[in-house]
């Protein structure tokens, strides 16, 4: 009964892709198994998985966010670009917070709009992802800067490990800002799997009606779950600069397509109530394999948007396919249960 159960999840058909995929770059190229382009890939899923961790809990709760990379964007320049101008020299920690809290309230924001004026949260985020690019083009005149402030210039140079392949002579280095993203996912896992928020969560997502009548405030978690994908948008802009050494806005582009497709391809069903952050991690490690390794398997990059928009549509598929499946298991059996009495 459980070997049926782990079948039929999304998480085991990612796994098995992974697993498929994988082999065939590695018999392609031979390059997919070296210890640095292993380290390579995780340090890819950083920022990403950052950002997947916050927007589960939106498509969890029936909704939908587009802003979050452009929350990203406008927090990592504001604060990269005042440091510079500033020469701030202090603990890294101040410029993390200070991106946290800035991206909470951008995605406080997106949530008094979606809880309070009833407004559909695709249109709300497509509108408050444009202001935020306007504002950060317009406003703060954005620029690349490629001498980064002292702190952030030094937490671009710390690593965890350096890993090279015998072979080939390249050499990788594992940043330590995925400690950040680690931190980010037992966050998320938590808050979803045992606090009553986290059932709230499900419970709106599931059916706002009957989450309401049941006494969750559908409101306030609705304005929880975007200020939440908000601050974490705020850190992953910020990671985004030490991991990259440099800040440039267009870090971001494309980003929220990304990050939809690993989070739906891990199991979370666009319409809500479902999704849990292991399967969104493999989605994100999926999403990043298919970009970093087309060009391993002779595949051009630039067919990187088509393969997320046909696993966005897998995703949503396999969604769909298994809630019409478990629809009518529930009608035969009212029907059983009828012919019964």
């Amino acid at each position: 009964m459980k070997y049926n159960k782990i079948v039929k999840r999304n998480e085991f058909f990612v796994v098995l892709i992974l697993i498929l995929f994988s082999i065939l770059i590695q018999m392609k190229s031979g390059q997919f198994f070296t210890p640095n382009n292993l380290v390579d890939l995780a340090r890819s899923i950083t920022v990403p998985g950052i950002m997947a961790c916050g927007l589960l809990m939106v498509i969890a709760s029936g909704n939908i966010d587009v802003s979050f990379p452009y929350t990203a964007m406008l927090c990592m320049f504001l604060i990269t670009d005042y440091w510079s101008k500033v020469q701030y020299s202090g603990p890294v920690i101040w410029g993390f917070l200070l991106a946290a809290f800035l991206g909470a309230v951008l995605g406080f924001i997106n949530g008094i709009l979606a809880a309070w004026m009833k407004l559909p949260t695709l249109i709300i985020t497509l509108g408050t992802c444009t202001i935020y690019t306007g504002f950060t083009q317009g406003v703060l005149k954005s620029h690349v800067i490629s001498v980064l402030p002292e702190p952030l210039e030094q937490m671009s140079k710390h690593n965890l490990f350096t890993v090279a392949d015998s072979a080939s002579g390249l050499s990788s280095s594992m940043h330590i800002s995925i400690i950040i993203l680690l931190i980010a996912i037992i966050s998320a896992h938590f808050i979803l799997k045992y606090t009553m928020l986290g059932r709230g969560i499900y419970a709106v997502g599931g059916d706002p009606v009957a989450a309401e009548r049941a006494g969750f405030s559908v409101a306030w978690i609705r304005i929880f779950v975007f200020t939440f994908c908000g601050m974490l948008g705020g850190i992953a802009g910020l990671t985004q600069v030490t991991v990259s050494g440099m800040c440039q806005i267009n870090f971001f582009d494309g980003y929220e397509m990304t990050v939809i497709a690993a989070v739906v391809l891990g199991g979370a069903s666009i319409s809500g109530g479902n999704g849990n952050v292991f399967g969104t991690m493999l989605g994100v490690i999926m999403m990043k394999l298919i970009h970093n390794n087309l060009i391993l398997l002779g595949i051009p990059t630039s067919w990187s948007k088509f393969m997320t928009g046909a696993l966005i549509i897998a995703g949503v598929s396999m969604t769909a396919y298994k809630q019409v499946v478990a629809q009518k298991r529930v009608n035969t059996n009212i029907l059983a249960d009828g012919e019964g009495q």
